[in-house]
């Protein structure tokens, strides 16, 4: 087998991007056109191309084209003509105002889904910017807008970057549908619709779909329906925006959830409810299509860092469980875990292997949260009725299978294949997934197990975890463990490399500025930090997206709930007092710290601090071992 596997006669090898490809393939009509934000990278984790794949895998034709000029005749979004069915808009695999700023709203200097980490190459909202030139261009023709940006935004949502509430993103860019999630299932069935004579505007029951209706059409009273505040009662009340966000989190992270409504305007957002979880069998479908795993032959000779990231990477699983406050896994994929089957894993694994600049490694072999792989609640008759959001916070669901067994026979079946030297685990992991005491003792052996086969076979000499902070109280607000577990785990992780004689880092994420964190929360995870010989060298500040528990708290103000005021840092000054506490090491942040802790009544904080820098610095420095915290700006 070569590095790009053969496809069925008339197949492309990449689908096409222009009209020249398009004549090699013969093709007499185009059925969907997609425009993305990223560059084209025909590779599975890309949302794109996998969409695409899945198309064509219908008998549909479609091509793609990639971070279209918005800003010149438009000629990239007249190229094409129009498609038989519709186009598709996707900002891309990041929201792209989170690609564009960091959370101090500074303009970023590059973008990792473009060649050579070009910025500039996508608009703020593609998703608003490139439907409204499509429909601009081609009125009768129908747009479909989805994508993680779209995704997020099915609703009244705050913009952290504007700094006010909007309205669902789809009364914004004019499109006629938003698929959210994951969208294999539901834009294969919008096709067979189209295909079978219905017109876009009729259909206003695929799952994970929003549409738009007339506020007549909202009922009064339904069992299956759930009727949240309007956009302009949310625009007057804040405490309206939180508890809408309770019935968002919930309805989405339901088996069988109920259809949402939200008047805006003279319109009504009529958004449905997801598909159960994929089976296993779907999910091989999808990663199982004949994708090259390289971008598209445009971009030769053209550096994309995202892909260099992901080239030799495989994703065993979707959806995570955690519900932590800040991330917006769930509200994308939802909290139940579908995974592959290993046969596929081990497939995709052997493409990997053959892949002329694989050197032995994989880079990794996770997925959102890396070992929540198969897991899912002994009796899924309660899960299927279950409405917490999260099944670790406050305490692991006794539901909840959290054997890492099957986890550790994909390792065991990927490390064995020919070609491969080891397996590394580049997503972040759950140590308190692995760490929850189960019923059954067997398990609990396996999870100890898998512990140490982490620490000691699939670490690239770091392991990324997420403790996130030190502060129980913060911590309760993101929903993650104590910080008890981290230190257990910390302790494990020393042992295990003294045992083996490793020289390996524990890289360990931590945020500023969430809600419910205060300065003295960051002065104490200083101090503690200092304690266990961990130099923090970048930090990462809390940056509210859509669709999230803690973006809900920042803007509104209230724990959508308890509906209880929650304080959150907001301004330059008050972010910046907390950011300081990272580097308290740096002097030129000990006279600002040293003032603050005093202002706090903190003086006993000033001793452990600062009462031995001198010595502190001089061992950190002669220390060959010494760690590293390493966050995402």
């Amino acid at each position: 087998m070569t590095e790009q596997s053969p496809h069925k006669q008339n197949k492309p090898l990449w689908l096409p991007t222009t009209k020249k490809e398009i004549e090699r393939l013969g093709w007499d009509h185009i059925d969907v056109i997609l425009f993305s934000g990223d560059a084209y990278i025909d590779h599975p984790s890309m949302g794109c191309a996998v969409l695409g794949r899945i198309l064509e895998h219908e008998g549909y034709n479609v091509a793609i084209v990639p971070q279209p000029n918005w800003q010149d005749d438009l000629r990239d979004f007249k190229k094409l003509g129009a498609p038989r069915l519709f186009f598709g808009v996707s900002a891309g695999a990041m929201d792209s105002m989170v690609n564009h700023y960091t959370a101090a709203r500074r303009r970023r200097s590059d973008d990792a889904y473009t060649p050579n980490g070009r910025h500039g190459a996508r608009p703020d909202y593609p998703t608003i910017v490139y439907t409204q030139i499509l429909k601009r261009l081609f009125p009768d023709t129908p747009v479909v807008v989805g994508g993680i940006e779209a995704s997020l935004r099915r609703v009244s949502h705050y913009d952290y970057w504007a700094d006010r509430l909007r309205p669902s993103i789809l009364t914004e860019c004019g499109a006629d549908m938003l698929i959210y999630g994951m969208g294999e299932r539901p834009i294969v069935e919008l096709c067979k619709r189209l295909e079978n004579g219905s017109d876009i505007h009729d259909i206003d029951n695929i799952r994970q779909t929003v549409v738009l209706k007339k506020n007549s059409d909202i009922p009064k009273q339904s069992e299956t329906d759930v009727v949240l505040h309007s956009f302009e009662q949310c625009l007057k009340s804040k405490k309206h925006q939180a508890e809408n966000f309770k019935h968002i989190e919930i309805e989405s992270n339901r088996w069988n959830g109920n259809t949402i409504w939200q008047a805006t305007g003279n319109v009504a957002v009529k958004v449905n409810p997801m598909y159960p979880p994929m089976t296993q069998a779907e999910m091989d479908k999808s990663f199982d299509l004949p994708y090259t795993r390289m971008p598209h032959p445009r971009y030769n000779g053209k550096r994309i860092p995202a892909y260099e990231m992901i080239r030799h990477s495989i994703n065993m699983h979707r959806g995570c469980f955690g519900g932590c406050a800040f991330c917006t896994i769930s509200a994308h994929q939802g909290k139940f875990i579908s995974s592959r089957s290993q046969k596929s894993i081990v497939n995709e694994a052997k493409v990997v292997a053959q892949m002329s600049d694989f050197k032995g490694y994989i880079s990794d072999l996770g997925g959102p949260s890396a070992n929540m792989y198969d897991m899912h609640g002994h009796d899924l008759d309660i899960c299927k009725k279950c409405q917490r959001p999260s099944c670790l916070h406050p305490a692991p669901c006794k539901n909840l299978n959290n054997d890492h067994q099957r986890l550790l026979e994909v390792y065991h079946a990927v490390d064995s294949l020919p070609g491969i030297k080891k397996s590394f685990i580049g997503s972040g992991v759950r140590y308190d997934l692995a760490f929850a005491e189960n019923r059954n003792a067997k398990v609990n052996q396996s999870n100890r197990r898998y512990l140490e086969e982490l620490i000691v076979k699939h670490v690239s000499g770091r392991l990324k975890v997420a403790p996130e902070h030190t502060s129980d109280t913060v911590l309760n607000c993101m929903r993650k463990p104590s910080f008890n577990l981290f230190r257990k785990f910390n302790k494990l992780f020393d042992e295990l490399n003294a045992k083996y004689g490793l020289r390996q880092q524990l890289i360990p994420y931590f945020i500023s500025s969430h809600p419910a964190c205060r300065e003295t929360d960051m002065a104490e995870l200083a101090a503690i930090t200092k304690k266990l010989n961990f130099h923090l060298e970048q930090v990462q500040d809390f940056t509210p997206t859509p669709m999230t528990l803690a973006s809900e708290i920042y803007y509104t103000g209230y724990h959508p709930y308890t509906l209880q005021p929650v304080f959150t840092a907001k301004t330059p000054k008050e972010k910046e007092a907390q950011r300081q506490y990272f580097f308290w090491y740096k002097k030129e942040f000990a006279a600002d710290i040293r003032r603050s802790l005093i202002r706090l009544g903190r003086k006993d904080l000033i001793a452990e601090l600062f009462g031995s820098q001198r010595q502190y610095e001089s061992k950190f420095q002669n220390n060959k071992h010494k760690k590293n915290l390493e966050f995402n700006l």
